[in-house]
């Protein structure tokens, strides 16, 4: 049970302290303490934190897209893939009711966002359904393509959690505005399911944060697999 404990951990911390910033310092209540830049780097610095706390343990995915595409490349069985799923959403239900019971504690000013995601008119960037599906498939590909690579043999190890939060920091600079960022199935669902009674239209949007991500993270797994991707064997 090591690995999905670590799963739920690290899913657990991305979305309380990722969706965290946004909620409690920066945009969903409109603050000005935490920008955009400070968003990025709250949920960047979260797979950092714990890429090096859990990576020994579990590789850290916390990202059913992740895992996905580790399956896909043929680094992980079937069995280990369906217990990190499955470990990964009960982390992220957590982190979201952590943070909504935290949030229910303010007087005034909050209006039940989680820091969901989302597309369309009032939200944010007001981008259309096929710029956030478009975005969150190449983002997914980019992220994974950061993943196989720093973690396949030869490569340094010693900087690979470093080197995958700052991918997914520039990914949430790129694209906070357009989707809020999800290129994650377990932290869109997680604040879409604990916050449905103040936002019913992110739960009702979160079949695009599960499609999109799996497929950017299949394509990618499917090239490391092929060898289009991998490293080359002295």
């Amino acid at each position: 049970m090591k690995k999905p404990i670590a799963e739920f951990i690290g899913t657990f911390t991305l979305v309380m302290f990722g969706c965290g910033a946004a909620v409690i310092g920066g945009l969903a209540t409109g603050s000005t303490a935490i920008n955009v830049l400070g968003i990025a780097f709250a949920f960047g610095l979260s797979i950092v934190a714990m890429a090096y706390g859990i990576g020994q343990i579990s590789g850290c995915h916390v990202n059913p897209a992740v895992s996905f595409g580790v399956w896909m490349a043929g680094r992980m069985s079937a069995s280990d893939f369906i217990a990190y799923v499955i470990a990964q959403l009960l982390g992220a239900l957590a982190g979201a009711a952590v943070l909504y019971l935290i949030m229910s504690g303010k007087a005034a000013g909050w209006t039940g966002g989680l820091g969901q995601n989302g597309w369309g008119a009032g939200y944010l960037g007001e981008y259309g359904v096929v710029s956030a599906f478009v975005f969150e498939v190449v983002a997914t590909f980019v992220f994974l393509v950061c993943i196989l690579g720093v973690t396949q043999r030869g490569a340094p190890a010693a900087v690979a959690g470093l080197a995958i939060g700052l991918t997914l920091t520039l990914i949430h600079i790129v694209g906070i505005n357009v989707t809020g960022v999800s290129v994650n199935p377990a932290r869109s669902i997680g604040p879409a399911i604990v916050g449905a009674a103040a936002n019913p239209t992110a739960l009702a949007q979160v079949w695009l944060f599960i499609v999109a991500p799996l497929i950017g993270a299949g394509i990618a797994g499917l090239l490391f697999k092929s060898g289009v991707l991998a490293a080359d064997e002295d």
